[in-house]
């Protein structure tokens, strides 16, 4: 995960668990949507203990795992090694990212919470790194998830909603954009009804 949800500390300890926090399983809308993608360049910001990364690179793509911690890094690349295949890491904090331009064919942040100005950096640079034809997809808790007790952060600013991510990602072309309640069961973190944007683009 990343800056604003909690520090480097936070995170490393979170992972230092011998289970998988959010499981081993890809998020459903990823493996919803990423599996009718060509193969590709991909990478996953936020990625935490690997399971979207490893399910991408089983697709066939070259994918990169980027996080702040390097705890959940580790598991991250022993996943791929369990499951017969091959991802690269990035350890840094998303404020120190550097994508280089048209360099990549799809772009997940999946539960990557970090505080507004931030995000919207990552978002820019993430529409920049992408390819023509590439795609970005998020999932994301939205305000209304203070209600619930399934997982996210307590943290209002950090939670996002569709018209947030229209403005944000006005350069791509919204293929899905919705707020939606749904069912998630990832690991022990993320169990139970819970409040959720979701996006799918593509960039022209």
């Amino acid at each position: 995960m990343s800056t604003g949800f909690g520090p480097k500390g936070y995170w490393d300890q979170r992972f230092a668990a011998k289970e998988f926090v959010y499981g081993e399983q890809a998020n459903d809308f990823l493996r919803q949507h990423a599996a009718g993608l060509a193969a590709g360049q991909a990478l996953c910001l936020a990625e935490g203990e690997g399971r979207n990364a490893v399910f991408l690179a089983e697709l066939g793509h070259q994918v990169c795992a980027q996080d702040i911690s390097p705890v959940g890094l580790r598991k991250a690349k022993a996943l791929a090694l369990q499951k017969g295949v091959s991802i690269t890491t990035l350890c840094c904090d998303l404020a120190a990212l550097k994508l280089k331009p048209n360099s990549l064919d799809l772009i997940a942040a999946i539960w990557m919470h970090v505080e507004p100005e931030l995000r919207a950096r990552v978002f820019e640079q993430a529409v920049e790194a992408l390819r023509p034809g590439g795609h970005l997809l998020i999932e994301a808790y939205r305000p209304q998830q203070l209600n619930f007790s399934s997982g996210g952060p307590t943290r209002k600013e950090l939670l996002i909603e569709a018209a947030q991510l229209q403005q944000e990602l006005s350069a791509l072309e919204p293929l899905i954009l919705q707020e939606i309640e749904r069912t998630i069961t990832e690991g022990s973190a993320h169990q139970g009804r819970s409040a959720v944007v979701q996006f799918f683009g593509r960039k022209p």
